[in-house]
């Protein structure tokens, strides 16, 4: 509500079905972070940032997203283990029961918005159960100022209820927790958990199905920033690549860590208002931007801190998926607004724990669509219960447990953009190096910055002269030289000392590249077919 030019904090809810609710709407940063504090919620780190315990669930429950199948997604979704079906009948009854969970409760409500480019822009009402997932929606998305609430009118509504639990036999959820989107009622509705990525990735899934089929946009898993001359450069991955870490680049200015959409324009423009990190092993001397981002109006994720509230972050003894989130102009070199302009680099990021990929290397078209419809990274040993060696992690679009639409959709739109806007495409391995995990030894941060630098300013074309070395196994072009990185990094299989073991290890890693593949064989072209590896 708006008195005399003013927002007022109190806006009705009845018309979603919430009654006697006491509503707290669009509270301050500042706010919800003292209530926080104030209902036992959350501590406050020793640099002022919020700390809390997400609960339960300590990451996205991806067996756990739904989709309503009706006229709108039947024909459209890709539907699978990926974007489940969820009956509209269902639905209705489970957003009744939550509905009538929270009413009589107080709730923190926020207006916001996605997309920097007011001509995507999508408007969202949050309604949250807990003031610190409020406060990580005023964090994520774009925040409306005073005038813009006036005339404020939601496109999406996303309902929060952490406290609530589902009855799968009842409910047709598949346990307590449940993220689902409706297309139609334009809801995403979330439950059982206290995770608060399954709020911003609800709507980057919406997105996802939106800017494709209506907007001809291409939605993205990236991160992106543009140098002085104006030039954009788009860094895909998945998560522990360093997405965050490398697109936080003090010579170039920050468009967004993790979501964007290229528009027919040829810009590029950030669908958050903040960013959302790992923090595991967060050091100020390798990733200073976001070390410094952790002071008030920060949310820590499930990390340890001690009785003088300073933070353990090698401690993982909650989880390893330990974040922070922060809005975006807790970063100093921004854009402003989050849009930029003429893409020429893309680099595909992966964390390579096999160690044979090369640490930077050029793609060709056909290349370029291949590894994106493949998303590769690895999972290393002891991230997860089983896991005793390297395992390949295939990921479509480096973004798949995000994407409604079948992957080889976004790889065309993906494709043609590359084309028209003459782009140059790198493979980047942020990996392991001179052998696999256990062996080898993690790729030095300073070293893939200066791939990524002197491929960005023409300074790594220059000093190789179109002369690179095609790798035997994966077919992709390897630079001999790079400024500012001594040339034996470059080469895998030098790194190895061991080149029987080198090749052992590579034909296996290609050999997990073409059996996943086999599932988009007849939606691909022969040209992105001949883009895998060469055995």
């Amino acid at each position: 509500m708006v008195d005399n030019g003013q927002v007022t904090k109190t806006i009705s809810l009845e018309s979603y079905g919430i009654k006697n609710a006491k509503v707290r709407y669009q509270l301050s940063s500042e706010e919800l972070h003292s209530e926080t504090i104030e209902k036992g919620q959350g501590k406050e780190s020793s640099t002022g940032a919020l700390a809390v315990d997400t609960g339960e669930f300590t990451g996205r429950s991806p067996k756990d997203r739904f989709i309503v199948r009706d006229e709108i997604t039947q024909d459209r979704i890709w539907w699978g283990n990926i974007n489940i079906p969820f009956e509209t009948e269902k639905f209705d009854k489970l957003y009744d029961r939550v509905a009538d969970y929270l009413s009589g409760k107080e709730v923190y409500v926020r207006d916001s918005y996605a997309c920097a480019d007011p001509n995507y822009q999508l408007n969202i009402r949050v309604v949250n159960e807990y003031p610190w997932s409020n406060l990580f929606a005023f964090n994520m998305f774009l925040r409306p100022s005073d005038e813009e609430l006036k005339g404020f009118a939601a496109d999406w509504l996303v309902l929060n209820a952490p406290g609530f639990m589902a009855v799968p036999d009842r409910d047709g959820t598949r346990q307590h927790n449940f993220a689902i989107l409706n297309f139609t009622k334009k809801i995403a509705l979330i439950g059982g958990t206290g995770y608060t990525g399954e709020i911003k990735k609800g709507i980057f899934s919406a997105l996802n199905f939106i800017l494709p089929v209506f907007k001809n946009t291409l939605p993205m898993h990236c991160s992106a920033n543009v140098g002085e001359d104006g030039e954009t450069a788009i860094f895909f991955g998945l998560s522990g690549t360093g997405k965050t870490t490398l697109s936080a680049d003090p010579d170039r200015k920050l468009i967004g860590d993790d979501e964007h959409g290229w528009t027919a324009e040829n810009t590029v423009f950030n669908f958050e208002g903040g960013c959302y990190a790992k923090v595991i092993n967060l050091s100020e001397e390798n990733e200073p931007d976001i070390y410094r981002a952790i002071k008030p109006g920060a949310i820590l994720e499930n990390v340890i801190m001690n009785e003088n509230g300073v933070v353990d972050f090698a401690d993982v003894s909650i989880t390893q998926n330990t974040r922070v989130s922060y809005p975006i102009y807790h970063i100093d070199n921004i854009q402003v607004p989050s849009i930029g302009h003429n893409p020429k680099n893309i680099f595909f990021l992966t964390a390579d724990a096999f160690g044979v990929l090369p640490p930077i290397s050029k793609l060709t078209p056909g290349q370029a669509a291949y590894h994106f419809i493949s998303g590769y990274t690895a999972k290393v040993a002891g991230t997860e219960e089983g896991i005793d060696e390297p395992l390949p992690s295939f990921s479509a679009c480096f973004g798949a447990p995000f994407m409604p639409l079948h992957p080889t959709v976004y790889a065309e739109m993906l494709s043609e953009k590359m084309q028209k806007a003459g782009v140059n495409v790198w493979l980047v391995n942020t990996g392991w190096t001179g052998g696999p995990y256990g062996i080898g030894s993690r790729m030095k941060l300073k070293y893939t910055r200066a791939m990524i630098t002197a491929a960005i300013d023409g300074s790594l074309e220059e000093a190789n002269k179109g002369d690179y070395h095609v790798h035997s196994v994966f077919g992709v072009h390897q630079p001999r030289v790079c400024p500012n990185v001594p040339t034996s990094v470059l080469s895998p299989r030098m790194t190895w000392n061991n080149d029987e073991g080198y090749y052992k290890t590579a034909q296996k890693l290609a050999n997990s590249f073409k059996e996943n593949f086999k599932k988009f064989e007849d939606y691909a072209s022969k040209e992105i077919l001949e883009g895998g590896p060469l055995v």
